[in-house]
């Protein structure tokens, strides 16, 4: 029997029982769902945040106070107030940090902000102008705060399109006292839609003179972060190493290992992200694997069955000349074949439920989330399910091809 001959058998045996054949191959249609689901969104997912992080520019370096934490859970090294108003003088002198072009430092606070008994939850930013240069960011309505009112410690805010819808509905904001934390703050400038811009919802975001929010919100002398930018691509190398030896001169410090700040670069954090999903995706991926192992022993059970189903027919072809290698074949081609076509299923109902999922995910969650199939991951899962077909078909088939025709012509 050549192995064209055992295609058309196989093949004939799979139709003879449709419903049975289906529901074989259903672990491994839900395993190879999952595995195309899991790498389109997280693939989606990546790839808005690393949008995000590239939005503020390959120029830009955050230096955080406290040491470089060892891991996600390592807390302590984010409990610091070692950037202060010193520090930033030092690095905007020319001759300290000759490659850094600007500077700015931010102070962040979580409070609500209120207006006429409406109120709302916001991250409230304290910064100077440069953030609306760096995060290319313009008010729509009114202006951008100025130095002199960073000079004065103004009470003056920026506010986000989702606080002034909140706040003010279709009414005028420029011009109004909103209340946070107790103190009246004058609206003069509103952001349109914007959506996520570096990991904060500019939408749910209201900004002030980071003096003002040191004074009046804050209540403290440090900043949370100093963001800044070289005056080249090419230059982030040298300012990163200008930042180090200024915040150590300035700290007294001679031992790199008790740096008491750290300092970022767009390069960093997308490797970092790069890590910390990858390992997400790995993680996951390794619990939808285990749907295929799942659906391979039921096609081995199943396959076990169906021989048992068959032994006439086993005796019968060995009679009339069928050779142990040809009911191996035919059996094993069968498992090939249920696992395979489960294979192909999973990759077009997992490429649906992802694109799918993308517009849901573009709609609720950030309209920048664009769909990824994941071509790898597809021909990954119907290789896998075929090698599956073939693992644990084999005992079946061999189980098959050893009856003697005799013994399989007498079965009942």
């Amino acid at each position: 029997m050549i192995f064209k001959h055992s295609l058309i058998t196989a093949l004939n045996g799979l139709k003879a029982n449709k419903p049975r054949s289906a529901l074989t191959i259903l672990g491994i249609v839900i395993g190879v769902t999952a595995i195309i689901l899991i790498m389109a969104i997280g693939a989606g997912a990546q790839n808005l945040i690393l949008q995000q992080i590239r939005g503020l520019g390959s120029q830009t370096l955050i230096i955080q106070p406290g040491r470089e934490p060892k891991g996600l859970s390592d807390f302590a090294a984010f409990l610091s107030d070692s950037l202060k108003e010193k520090d930033l003088l030092a690095l905007q002198k020319k001759n300290n940090a000759p490659h850094l072009a600007e500077i700015m430092p931010e102070v962040v606070v979580y409070a609500t902000i209120s207006y006429q008994g409406e109120a709302k939850q916001a991250t409230i930013i304290g910064a100077s102008e440069l953030l609306s240069r760096i995060a290319d960011v313009y008010p729509d309505e009114g202006v951008f705060f100025s130095q002199d009112d960073i000079d004065s410690r103004a009470s003056v805010v920026v506010i986000g399109s989702e606080i002034k819808k909140t706040l003010f509905g279709l009414s005028e904001a420029l011009g109004q006292k909103v209340r946070i934390k107790g103190k009246d703050f004058r609206v003069v400038g509103v952001f349109g839609a914007k959506g996520q811009v570096s990991m904060f919802s500019l939408d749910e975001m209201a900004i002030l003179p980071y003096t003002t929010a040191q004074e009046y919100l804050l209540g403290a002398n440090y900043f949370n972060e100093i963001v800044a930018r070289s005056t080249s691509e090419a230059d982030v190398p040298l300012a990163v190493e200008e930042i180090r030896a200024t915040l150590r001169e300035a700290h007294n410090i001679t031992d790199p290992d008790k740096d008491d700040f750290h300092i970022h670069t767009q390069t960093d954090i997308v490797q970092r992200v790069g890590v910390v999903t990858g390992v997400l995706t790995a993680l996951l991926l390794s619990v939808a694997a285990i749907s295929l192992v799942v659906g391979g022993i039921g096609i081995m059970n199943i396959m076990l069955v169906s021989v048992t189903e068959r032994t006439r027919e086993i005796g019968l072809r060995k009679a009339l000349g069928a050779t142990k290698k040809d009911i191996l074949l035919q059996f094993l081609l069968e498992a090939v074949l249920l696992t395979a076509l489960g294979g192909l299923a999973g990759v077009v109902v997992g490429a649906t439920l992802s694109f799918l999922a993308s517009l849901v995910l573009s709609r609720f969650v950030s309209s920048g989330w664009e769909f990824n199939f994941p071509f790898l991951a597809a021909v990954t899962g119907l290789l896998v399910s075929s090698l599956v077909g073939l693992i644990f078909g084999l005992y079946p088939a061999r189980r098959a091809a050893e009856k003697t025709p005799i013994d399989a012509l007498r079965y009942e």
